[in-house]
């Protein structure tokens, strides 16, 4: 046993790394499905799989009454959230999870009910609502996060040696919300998001190894058409290929013209694997809401403006730019409460090495930067949601860490010198501590520091730094869960 790990960690000691720092994650992670959200996502597959329908209304009552302070009476089952053309509840997550989700969680209904034949595990309905079933979704989802980490850090090879690139696989995983909604609130979206825009980044990579051939612009497609199926705003991605397409015409204008006309094929294979391929949304939107679009709930809340662009990444004045001519919008979040790159301050890192990354290599680096400034500008369009007061962090750009990743392991491989590196390294390390602490102040003292609706300061330096002490005085309760937690198991 001894020497098959250390076989493994000598093939590959960074990945080995990141294996047993899974494992650890997933022994502390909280596996549930609780409030409002992740019950939306759930309620695709339960519904579908047990009902055969699409009518949500009794896992909302359901899960509202498993987790009476959750919300989910407020809000899911309001009468105005009851579809007119339908008659249905609504429900605005897209159905990409509970795809993901099918192998985990048929497979679990099948190990259950045939457990039940031979009589073992009766105190566990096997109805989609028993703890089985919520943890296949949940551990699901941060398994395919961590293969999108593990892809991710390979993909950045290409560029950086093999240490830089898992030195900023860890700081982006262990040092943003990625690694909350792996561990924390697992059956979200953001963490399959990730999955899938790294599948995107390696289908787009690979075509521009292979120029010629089909297959790669069918796999742009369907990871794209994945990517809308997650979260309809990463359809936005498809910049990234565009861009690429593109970029040729300012050195070689006629070269590229001629490139671009032999390549319409391939662009209509990637334009029919993508409308194919996103189709279940389609009817998804059509079996609930009566009609092929988002609910009004969704779309009604884009400015296209954008009046809270810069806000989403610095929000020192969180009022709406007043070019946009908003004008009736109250204030509804302190300065430099929410922002990402306050909450999640080695993102400015990332985009630094980002810019430099772009400088070098720009047949790469330029797509990834507009694929990022475009999602800046829609999560700033968000209307009065664009803050995210409740969630842990910008989760939303979370989908971009593959970039992240991209620029920080290109910024760590300019440190040649030995000591540089050593800075470099315990700067991630207090970024990694920053974000720990964050995420245990917002759970399990979230009743005293209620950071999760925003950061507040100076307040949050005490709260950070007597951290330690609290932990001690709260001593083996801290691995009670069901205890600790305000919101219970």
């Amino acid at each position: 046993m001894y020497a098959t790990i250390r076989n493994i960690y000598k093939r590959d000691a960074g990945q080995f790394l990141l294996g047993v720092l899974f494992v650890f994650a997933l022994g502390i992670s909280l596996p549930r499905v609780y409030a409002t959200d992740e019950v939306q996502y759930y309620a695709w597959l339960r519904s579908i799989w047990f009902d055969q329908d699409v009518n949500f209304e009794n896992e909302y009552r359901t899960f509202a009454a498993l987790n009476p302070k959750s919300g989910i009476n407020e809000s899911l089952l309001q009468p105005n959230r009851v579809r007119p053309k339908t008659n249905l509840y609504g429900n605005i997550a897209p159905v990409g999870s509970a795809i993901l989700w099918v192998p985990w969680f048929i497979g679990t209904d099948v190990v259950l009910r045939g457990a039940h034949l031979v009589g073992i595990g009766l105190h566990l309905p096997a109805d989609g609502y028993s703890w089985p079933y919520q943890r296949a979704v949940s551990y699901s989802s941060a398994l395919y996060a961590f293969i999108g980490l593990l892809m991710v850090r390979r993909l950045t090879q290409r560029w950086v040696p093999s240490w830089h690139s898992t030195v900023s696989t860890l700081a982006f995983w262990l040092a943003t919300p990625l690694v909350f909604y792996m561990t924390v609130q697992m059956p979200f979206a953001h963490a399959n998001a990730f999955f899938v825009s790294a599948l995107f980044v390696r289908a787009w990579l690979w075509q521009r190894d292979k120029p010629d051939r089909w297959e790669p612009w069918a796999a742009i497609g369907a990871s794209l058409a994945g990517l809308f199926l997650v979260r309809e705003q990463l359809i936005l991605f498809a910049i990234i290929p565009a861009v690429s397409e593109l970029l040729p015409f300012w050195k070689f204008p006629s070269t590229a013209l001629a490139r671009v006309s032999q390549s319409v094929k391939y662009y209509l294979l990637c334009t029919v694997t993508l409308l194919v391929c996103v189709s279940p949304q389609f009817i998804a939107y059509m079996a609930v809401n009566g009609q092929p679009s988002p609910a009004s709930e969704v779309s009604s809340k884009l400015n296209w403006c954008s009046p809270h662009a810069i806000d989403t990444l610095i929000d020192f004045d969180p009022s709406p730019e007043p070019i946009c001519g908003v004008v009736d919008e109250p204030i509804r979040i302190k300065a430099w409460s929410r922002g990402a790159l306050v909450w999640s301050p080695i993102l400015f890192f990332g985009i630094i090495g980002l810019l430099f990354f772009a400088r070098a290599h720009p047949q790469y680096g330029i797509p990834m930067l507009a694929a990022f400034l475009l999602q800046v500008w829609l999560n700033g369009a968000f209307g009065t949601t664009w803050h995210l007061s409740g969630a842990f962090g910008f989760r939303r750009y979370i989908e971009c860490t593959p970039f992240f990743i991209v620029g920080g392991a290109y910024l760590l491989q300019t440190f040649k010198q030995r000591h540089t590196m050593i800075v470099a390294l315990c700067v991630v390390g207090l970024f990694i501590l920053w974000n720990m602490g964050l995420i245990i102040n917002g759970t399990v003292f979230n009743g005293l520091t209620n950071v999760r609706r925003g950061l507040q300061w100076p307040q949050l330096w005490e709260w950070q730094i007597t951290l330690p002490q609290r932990l001690w005085e709260l001593g083996g309760t801290f691995f009670d869960r069901c205890r600790v937690l305000k919101n219970g198991c």
